[in-house]
């Protein structure tokens, strides 16, 4: 056992937490568990039978069942008591090997499970043994060997089964490999470089960073921190930010003790930009999973299409008296390890992968190539719309096909959420889901998702589907008149059968974000004033908390994103308050990451780590990646990059929570179809998948894993890779949203370094201002080494500016979007050439110059 796990162990066992370990066991629970008695008690589904043989239980599992619980053998009215631990084991062996789910549970929905655990049971007889604590009380709990979901028949046998209460839980101590954790993927050249490593030691160690050679690279002492409260462990810092050479193999020893490996290279995070957005694709419902994008391990037939078992998603009913009518809600995203859709989870991670896309239009050293047609992994390719707005658009469309039709009551609103009847198991495809599936009644928050996701759709798809946009826009502005009409319908937090509740007592912060979102694309004044007469608005330390942040269940901080961002119709001192929002929250987070001895800007209250503390936080990141944008400021970036080192790798588990990335990562989450610790045949999670993270109140959520593994636990190690904990190691649509967005900033920012890399183009623009508009001129200069050919340059026009005439170049304007493109003339750009071009503008007040110009989807310097 390593030191660090050691401590750990010593943290677990802290006063008030020890064990009886004399303590004698209890009486046994199973009836006639050696099956010398028969078959009874024991029971197992009407499509196979049980007959002892050779002292065992015996039943044939026939071939093609969908999933594990098509076939059980069990035993019923078994009192379990809350708190109590037990010791369940059993042997059993099977003719084709397969994995038993083994599960102690309600016999009746919702089948609460107090065990839950997947179990590989081979031809050779196999002892398994479960320990757990009992969180809830069962007095007629259900003993379940859930065997089913194979495509070839197999005998299963079984023998010697026990429950036992009185068992000693065994103390669970995570393994953390090495002391000395750093960022498992590695470095920007010219970033920040921190570790962190666990030791007892009161003074200052010496550590040495070792190129893949052997030879020394850096060396230097570490700096004491006492004890870090999120794991409970006293550790110490380094910094090796001097060192700047790139390579690959490179490692950090202190004490004796080794890093993981990791590399320090400017092209760091080009994958995970990629795995990141591709994690959309993979988990769209309603058409096949090519195996030419993704590979043949996850290429899956379409999901929810109607075909047997499936109930399909084009045709679906209300629950029993929400409605008089069916919807076709096709196409969108599985949300997370369930087959269910949310509006609101699907709208924050819609609206953030069109801000990773906007982002492009307004951050000056943001490109959208990466992000162009043909460049991700979507069927839409080479169409002439970028990659990234093709796979926004199938979630969007969903979305909006969620509203309530005209005519209807509550016309307008939006179905909160649509899912299955009740809980499909693990593992599950999405295309052999049999359940019913069913539209929940719809709320307010979900409407105002519509609302701003809509309104934000609508001016980004203007300049490549003018009518997918005009749609949007009409979709956009007929909920937030719902919504007006309807403030205060709010979702049932107890409708949790078959998903989620998602139920969110408070909507003032969806209000603020449609109202942001349509004002930036409309002007209107209507939205105007509801921007500026939000109790919100203006208000850092409610959209930013410094113990929270940006969630589904919090959205203000996205409009005031894209207040402050993208160009719009407030006045100069508005938007000079706009942006004082964004730095006075990514002042405090920054100030979190530079304070914690792991480097996250993350911060809770009492160390209270939330449900997808991860996606928290990748959230304040996001909002240090903004406020860097806007100034420049090189304190907002490194904390943005230590925020990164935490995800993959510096953490007190020493583990990358994104799959793939690193050499220690999350690779077991609990999803349906991504289910390889269930089922072999099935794979992985896919590259670019990042895990919920810690999750304090995870012990008593009702996560039977985290039930038996992680009571006691220290607030930033309470996480498992077990893909049966839900409430730590879920993977979701709104976790990878936000990572996506992370991963493209960080790609962007490419060797690290604080200055803009150097550009291959400049732009001259210059306004001349005249009552009512202006004339300007504006200079391209391809300051590259390679000729272009043809070039288009785009740039967001602030405030309510107009094209009339234009010279030298073909022009087109799409509500903000103006994009210029050559005549026949100036079609080429060699290197050291320029291009002039023109065009007046029109306006009813005075606006500044863009701020950001991309030719091509590469960012230019301003000259």
């Amino acid at each position: 056992m390593s030191a660090a796990a050691l401590l750990f162990a010593a943290a677990l066992a802290a006063p008030g937490t020890a064990l009886a370990e004399d303590a004698e066991p209890g009486p046994e629970q199973i009836t006639n568990g050696d099956f010398a008695a028969g078959t009874a008690p024991w029971w197992w589904t009407a499509n196979t039978s049980g007959v002892v043989s050779d002292g065992r239980l015996c039943a044939e599992v026939p071939a093609g069942t969908a999933n594990a619980w098509d076939v059980i053998v069990g035993q019923n009215d078994v009192p379990i008591v809350a708190g109590e631990s037990y010791e369940l084991s059993y042997t059993a062996s099977s003719s084709v090997p397969l994995t038993v789910q083994t599960r102690v549970q309600e016999a009746v929905d919702p089948y609460t499970a107090v065990l839950a655990s997947a179990d590989p049971v081979g031809t050779e007889p196999t002892q398994v043994t479960r320990t757990f604590t009992a969180s809830v009380d069962q007095p007629a709990a259900s003993v379940q060997l859930q065997i089913g979901g194979g495509e070839r028949a197999t005998t299963f046998c079984l023998d010697d089964v026990s429950l036992r209460g009185g068992a000693v839980p065994p103390v669970y101590v995570p393994d953390t490999g090495s002391p000395v954790r750093v960022n498992q993927v590695g470095y920007l050249p010219r970033g920040p470089k921190s570790g962190t490593v666990v030791t007892d030691a009161d003074a200052p160690l010496t550590w040495t960073v070792k190129a893949a050679n052997g030879s020394t690279a850096a060396t230097g002492t570490t700096v004491p921190q006492g004890e870090d409260p999120s794991s409970r462990l006293r550790v110490h810092t380094f910094d090796f930010g001097g060192l700047t050479t790139a390579g690959d193999g490179y490692t950090v020893e202190v004490d004796g003790e080794v890093s993981e490996p990791f590399s320090i290279r400017g092209d760091l995070y080009d994958g995970l930009r990629s795995d990141a957005l591709a994690y959309f694709y993979h988990n769209r419902s309603g058409i096949e999973i090519d195996a030419a994008l993704v590979g043949e391990e996850y290429a899956r037939p379409a999901g929810h299409i109607g075909v047997a078992p499936n109930k399909g998603d084009t045709d679906v009913p209300c629950q029993p008296g929400v409605c008089d009518y069916r919807l076709d809600v096709s196409g969108g995203w599985y949300d997370a390890g369930d087959h269910g859709k949310y509006v609101v989870n699907g709208g924050i991670s819609v609206a953030q992968l069109m801000s990773t896309y906007e982002r492009t239009l307004t951050a000056p050293n943001a490109e959208s190539a990466e992000l162009a047609d043909g460049q991700l992994r979507v069927p839409e390719r080479d169409n002439g719309v970028p990659d990234i707005l093709d796979e926004a658009r199938w979630e969007m469309d969903f979305l909006m096909k969620m509203q309530v039709p005209a005519g209807k009551p509550l016309a307008g609103m939006v179905h909160h959420k649509m899912h299955d009847a009740q809980w499909t198991g693990l593992p599950t495809k999405p295309h052999l889901d049999p359940q019913q599936r069913e539209l929940h009644p719809p709320s307010t928050a979900a409407t105002l998702n519509v609302a701003a996701t809509a309104a934000q759709c609508a001016r980004l798809y203007a300049p490549f589907d003018k009518p997918f946009a005009d749609r949007c826009l009409r979709a956009a502005e007929t909920a937030w008149a719902a919504a007006k009409q309807h403030p205060d319908v709010l979702a049932d937090p107890n409708d949790g059968t078959g998903g989620g509740t998602y139920s969110d007592n408070d909507v003032s912060d969806e209000f603020y974000w449609a109202a942001a979102e349509l004002f930036t694309t409309t002007g209107k004044d209507a939205y105007r004033q509801a921007v500026l007469s939000s109790d919100l608005h203006g208000d850092a330390d409610a959209v930013f908390p410094a113990g929270g942040g940006i969630s589904w269940g919090s959205t203000a901080g996205l409009g005031a994103l894209t207040l402050a961002t993208v160009p719009n119709a407030l006045t100069a001192a508005q938007l000079t308050e706009a942006r004082a929002v964004v730095t006075t929250g990514a002042d405090r987070y920054a100030a979190q990451s530079r304070a914690q001895a792991y480097g996250l800007p993350y911060a809770p209250n009492g160390e209270d780590y939330v449900w997808g503390s991860n996606s928290q936080v990748l959230n304040n990141m996001v909002v240090l990646a903004t406020a860097h944008d806007l100034t420049g400021d090189a304190a907002y970036q490194d904390a943005v990059l230590r925020g990164a080192d935490y995800l993959l790798g510096r953490n007190p588990l020493n583990l990358s929570y994104v799959t793939g990335y690193g050499e220690r990562n999350s690779h077991n989450q609990h999803h349906r179809f991504w289910a390889h610790q269930n089922d072999p045949a099935l794979p992985h999670p896919a590259p670019g998948s990042i895990a919920g993270g810690p999750n304090l109140t995870a012990a008593a959520s009702g996560d039977p894993v985290a039930a038996e593994k992680l009571t006691g636990c220290a607030p930033a190690m309470c996480y498992i890779d077990d893909i049966g904990s839900w409430s730590t190691n879920e993977i979701t649509i709104n976790w990878n949203a936000p990572l996506a967005f992370i991963a493209s900033y960080l790609d962007d920012a490419g060797d690290g370094g604080q200055a803009a890399p150097a550009r291959a183009c400049e732009v001259a623009y210059s306004s001349h201002p005249w009552s009512g508009g202006s004339t300007v001129t504006v200079r391209l200069r391809n300051t590259g080494s390679e000729r272009v050919s043809p070039w288009s340059l785009t740039w967001l026009m602030p405030g309510e500016q107009r094209l009339s005439h234009t010279w030298s170049a073909e022009f087109t304007q799409d509500g903000r979007t103006v994009s210029a493109k050559p005549l026949s003339w100036n079609r080429t750009l060699a290197p050291g050439a320029a291009v002039d071009f023109g065009f007046n503008v029109s306006a009813k007040a005075s606006s500044p110059d863009p701020g950001a110009f991309k030719l091509n989807g590469r960012a230019c310097t301003s000259g």
